[in-house]
Order: C-alpha cells, then sequence, then structure tokens
C-alpha cells in the first residue's frame, strides 16, 4: 500500500516521501535536508532515491547533501546540467524509458515549464499500484491509464488571478508567466476528465499559490469532480 506524506508543498519548497512498504523514495528535495530529516524522525537510511522534477531552488535546494548521504538523485541531464553538481549520486534518466529503484518501476516524462528539461514521474509498484507525480507544469500532453495516487501541481485559478490583477495586488505581467509554467484549477479539471481514474484512490493537490489560490473551494471541486479524497498539503 503507497503512504504519501508531504513534507512541503509552496513557492518555498516542495518535499514529498512516499514508500510502497518495501521502497521508499523523495520526491523533490527542495527544503532543507536537516530539516528532512526531522520531518522523518531521522529515518532517512533507508531512502533508496530521489526524484527532481527541475532545478528551481524550491524542488532541489538540499541536493548537494541529499547525494552526500548516500542517495541517489534521478533527473534528467538538462537539470543535471542546469544544478552543476558533479556528485556520483546525480543520476541522468531519459524521458520514456523506464528505470527501477528497488521495487518501483519509473517512467520519467517531460512536462512544460521555464527550465531546462523538466520532467513528471509516474511510479508503478509490485502490487499495480501507479502514483503519478508532476508539479510545476501549465500542462500535460499525455494521457495514463490505472492510476490510483495522483499528485499534481494545481496552483492558481484563473479568475482569482484575474480579480487579483484588477485589484492590483498581482502586477498583469505575472499572468502570462503562470499561464506558461503553472497548472490552473481549470487545467488540472481538464486533466482528470482526460484521463483513465477508474482506479483512482486519493488525490494530493499540490503547490497552490498564496494568493491566487483557495484551498476550501479547490478541495471541494475536485472531490466532486472524482468522488476520491483530496488532499491539499
Amino acid at each position: 500500500m503507497i503512504e504519501i506524506t508531504a513534507l512541503a508543498s509552496s513557492s518555498k519548497g516542495n518535499c514529498y516521501h512516499v514508500t510502497d512498504g518495501k521502497t521508499s523514495l523523495l520526491l523533490e528535495c527542495g527544503i532543507n535536508f536537516k530539516e528532512i530529516q526531522k520531518k522523518l524522525d531521522f529515518q532517512t537510511s533507508s531512502i533508496a532515491g530521489c526524484l527532481v522534477t527541475h532545478e528551481h531552488a524550491d524542488h532541489c535546494k538540499s541536493i548537494k547533501d541529499v547525494a552526500r548521504a548516500g542517495i541517489n538523485c534521478y533527473m534528467s541531464s538538462g537539470t543535471a546540467d542546469a544544478i552543476a553538481n558533479k556528485h556520483h549520486r546525480i543520476k541522468t534518466v531519459e524521458a520514456k524509458k523506464q528505470f527501477t529503484v528497488g521495487t518501483w518501476t519509473i517512467l520519467p516524462f517531460d512536462v512544460q515549464h521555464d527550465v531546462s528539461e523538466p520532467y513528471g514521474f509516474l511510479l508503478a509498484n509490485e502490487a499495480g499500484e501507479k502514483l503519478l507525480f508532476a508539479t510545476d507544469t501549465f500542462y500535460i500532453k499525455y494521457r495514463f491509464n490505472g492510476v490510483t495516487h495522483l499528485l499534481l501541481e494545481c496552483n492558481y485559478s484563473l479568475d482569482i488571478l484575474d480579480e487579483n490583477i484588477l485589484n492590483g495586488s498581482v502586477p498583469q505581467v505575472m499572468r502570462k508567466r503562470l499561464m506558461r509554467s503553472h497548472m490552473s484549477l481549470e487545467n488540472f479539471k481538464e486533466f482528470i476528465r482526460a484521463n483513465d481514474l477508474s482506479k483512482l484512490e486519493e488525490i494530493w493537490m499540490l503547490h497552490l499559490s498564496d494568493s491566487n489560490s483557495d484551498e476550501a473551494r479547490f478541495k471541494r471541486e475536485i472531490q466532486e469532480q472524482t468522488g476520491v479524497p483530496v488532499y491539499v498539503p
């Protein structure tokens, strides 16, 4: 059974711990490694790997310390070049080519963000469960079958963003960047409609904006659409 723990989920830092009971992984390491250790009760020696989506600090802040701790860190070659850390624990993987870490089979895929070579990841375990993880992308062009756990960014809603622009609390220039780099509630709903989520057990809505989102509304609307538990860390 997949267990998910959100250690951090915001523009200040992102990090999630997932395990299938046999192999534990980090998804991102965008907070200090000491904080990761503390949040996991210092049970980090069993972590088999860390998946990094891209080079922004709120997703890879502690990459050097994670690598020094003996944890392999998997990312695209573009992300590795941008991070510019030559540690032997930095492992590059190719989009749409599976690799394994312990009991997980992992499929990286390309996403849409304003960085070098960002990835999302589809993780499958030996029990047949599938976890889809994608953040900092305004759109996902691929379709997935049999996803049981969905961890997906939902950064803002267009109506809230436009209202904030009108009242001057968000600059107009931010609208274009957000729409080309982060996922809106509207695109989140469209992704759900476009995929086979018949086996879906839970949804985690990640990386909500402090100013352009509404946690209670987002959670309510997605629960009504899917009928499964929705978590907003």
